[in-house]
């Protein structure tokens, strides 16, 4: 059995211009209890300790997830175990 699992992450218009990146795939770490257990709200964090001084923070702070395509009310609440494709939707401004 694989150490950990793996999703992707699609970057959306202000978070792809702070990464350079449209995806990218993301290891997640094991939980403390050794399983596979990591909880969307974790990730901001993690995405921000891989693009450091980005801006990407600011750029989460007001943007929402979607996990398979289906949007997330609650980060907290979802649990990511592999396999996921999770995208960072920032807000879009218009006139």
């Amino acid at each position: 059995m694989p150490s950990q699992q793996e999703i992707t992450v699609l970057y959306f218009a202000a978070a792809s211009t702070a990464t350079g990146l449209t995806s990218q795939t993301i290891s997640l770490p094991l939980a403390p209890s050794g399983s596979h257990q990591f909880r969307l709200s974790a990730l901001g964090d993690l995405l921000v300790s891989l693009h450091p001084n980005k801006g990407l923070d600011k750029i989460l702070q007001s943007s929402r997830w979607s996990v398979d395509a289906e949007m997330v009310d609650d980060p907290q609440e979802v649990v990511l175990k592999g396999g996921e494709e999770v995208a960072v939707i920032c807000p879009v401004s218009g006139g």
